[in-house]
Formats: C-alpha cells, sequence, structure tokens
C-alpha cells in the first residue's frame, strides 16, 4: 500500500519492539468495555438466586441477581450484576419491593462501585425490632437481609473480598470459646448410686429409689415405709 506525503519530512524514528508492544497493550485497553447505562442486556445471564426465610412471614421471599460478563474470553474479563428481581407469594409488601429492586437494578447498570450499597442496605433496622437467624445471626430488618444476600453474592463474583479474622485473633477466640464450653458444660458428678436416684429430703444426696415399693434412700436409709 503507498502514501503518498504531502508535506516536507523534518525527520524520523525508528519503533523499536518494546515501544509497539506498549502501544498495542495501549490499544487494547482502549478496547476495553466498562460497565455503563448503554451496555446492552444479552438474551441470557447467569445469575444465583438466594432464600430468604423470616419469622415475620409465612412465605419465603427469593432473591434473584443476574450478572453479565464483559471482555468474555480475555485478560480483562469482568463479572458484574446486572439486575435483581425478587419474588414471594406474599404480596402485601409487592410495591416497595418492587421500587427497592428497580433501583437497585439502576445503580448495577450505571457502573463504577456499588458495594456501598451493602452498608447502606444493612444499615436499616424496622421499628417494629428485628429478629435472629440460624445461627445466631441477628437481622435489624428484612431489608438488612436482603444488604447481607447481596453482599454475599458480591464476594462471590469478586467486587467485595470477606473479612478475615487474623490467625492469632482467631487462636484467641477459639481459647476463649473452649473455656466457656467448659465451663457451661453440665459437671458429671461420681456418683455410687443410680442416675435415676433423686434428692433425699433428709440427707440431701440424690441416692432415693423405689425399693420393694417403698421410695428409700440408699446413702442414709431413710424410707417413707419407716
Amino acid at each position: 500500500m503507498n502514501k503518498k506525503i504531502e508535506k516536507k519530512i523534518v525527520g524520523y524514528k525508528v519503533v523499536d519492539e518494546e515501544q509497539k508492544a506498549v502501544e498495542v497493550k495501549q490499544d487494547a485497553e482502549s478496547n476495553i468495555i466498562q460497565m455503563h447505562e448503554k451496555v446492552s442486556r444479552p438474551e441470557a445471564l447467569a445469575g444465583s438466586t438466594y432464600k430468604i426465610k423470616t419469622p415475620l412471614s409465612d412465605h419465603a421471599m427469593y432473591l434473584t441477581i443476574n450478572d453479565i460478563v464483559l471482555n468474555e474470553g480475555t485478560d480483562h474479563e469482568l463479572r458484574r450484576p446486572f439486575e435483581i428481581f425478587l419474588n414471594s407469594k406474599n404480596m402485601d409488601q409487592y410495591q416497595w419491593i418492587s421500587a427497592l429492586t428497580r433501583v437497585i437494578s439502576a445503580v448495577f447498570r450505571k457502573g463504577g462501585d456499588c458495594t456501598f450499597l451493602v452498608e447502606e442496605l444493612k444499615a436499616i433496622f424496622d421499628p417494629q425490632g428485628g429478629y435472629f437467624k440460624s445461627g445466631g445471626r441477628f437481622m435489624p430488618s428484612l431489608v438488612a437481609e436482603i444488604g447481607w444476600a447481596i453482599e454475599d453474592h458480591l464476594q462471590k463474583i469478586g467486587m467485595m473480598v470477606k473479612v478475615e479474622i487474623p490467625d492469632h485473633q482467631q487462636k484467641i477466640m477459639d481459647e476463649k470459646r473452649a473455656d466457656f464450653e467448659q465451663s457451661a458444660a453440665p459437671q458429671q458428678e461420681a456418683s455410687d448410686f443410680p442416675p435415676t436416684a433423686e434428692v433425699c429430703k433428709k440427707c440431701s444426696v440424690k441416692a432415693v429409689i423405689l425399693m420393694d415399693g417403698c421410695m428409700t434412700c440408699l446413702n442414709c436409709g431413710d424410707s417413707k415405709c419407716g
């Protein structure tokens, strides 16, 4: 391919391999697709569904978060949340649930850092009181539990990093837990009397059993039958 030079040549330089590689890398990075509002929705999206069951309702809720894969097949492949849905048989809260999921989906599609949603949702408190989940975790509200589910999902796709407890702190916690469980465990007292024996009202020893149709203490010999 010939190219006609219209202007006078005043200088020139030779592009070495290293500089050429840098230019190729810059061109590749300029073609990286970032999440923004104009990204069109593909025909199919991968996602995860989380079950939310609270003591406040007889029906469970199912939170579905669908993700879009950007720059698929390249070194810059990213998985980002694209939309969120919340379904339940209980239609009493349909109005605010529909509004909440639409707003969160809009934040997802806008791009940028959407992890701030987690702390905002987890900070919502129900004026009627929260509830405890299995495992002892306290949920101040249903909205807060939605925030926990979103946090779990963002950690799974790599947008958030799970906070790990340092080894030395975990060791101290394990020791304190073992000491507490040991102190809270029922003390097994050594006894020569049957484990089903009752406490004697006379000598206060757990040694009263039914013998020959009469409650008799094996320690002091006290018996209702005389």
